[in-house]
């Protein structure tokens, strides 16, 4: 009887061992990040659209806020059921604005915050693609867009 449990305490104890190591060799785990969109452009612009993504696939986005211009009051457009349903690995994210020229930003400035979730503990390999960016006038501006993990 005391082989038994003897036996069965040494059982118990491996497996709860061998767990956490099952778990760090996996290398799993979720974590979460804010991914900061930062826009650049000397002309005003009055509306912009950009695709974000992550080459491994292991992102999930869980939400999008707007940025730090006043001329885009609320958050900005994107697909908020594929969101909310867990489905985004990639995400497209746009805003307009009908304020006049002079109302509107120019040079550096944070267009949008996307919120994700990921899966591992490899760093993400983002992907960022500015689609359009616009002006009052409807036209098409130069501009850049970089990304920052905050």
């Amino acid at each position: 009887m005391k082989r038994a449990c003897a036996a069965i305490v040494l059982c118990a104890g491996l497996m709860t061992a061998a767990c956490p190591l099952s778990l760090q060799v996996d290398g799993g785990g979720t974590r979460f990040e804010a991914v900061a969109i930062y826009l650049e452009n000397r002309a005003p612009v009055a509306a912009w659209q950009f695709e974000l993504g992550e080459a491994s696939g292991r992102m999930r986005v869980v939400g999008v806020e707007n940025g730090e211009s006043g001329a885009f009051d609320g958050a900005p457009y994107y697909d908020l059921e594929a969101v909310s349903k867990g489905e985004a690995d990639r995400i497209i994210v746009a805003d307009y604005s009908l304020r006049p020229a002079d109302e509107l930003p120019t040079g550096r400035h944070r267009v949008a915050t996307v919120h994700v979730q990921l899966q591992g503990s490899a760093e993400p390999d983002y992907t960022l693609r500015l689609m359009a960016a616009g002006g009052a006038d409807g036209e098409s501006i130069e501009a850049s867009i970089e990304f920052d993990t905050l």
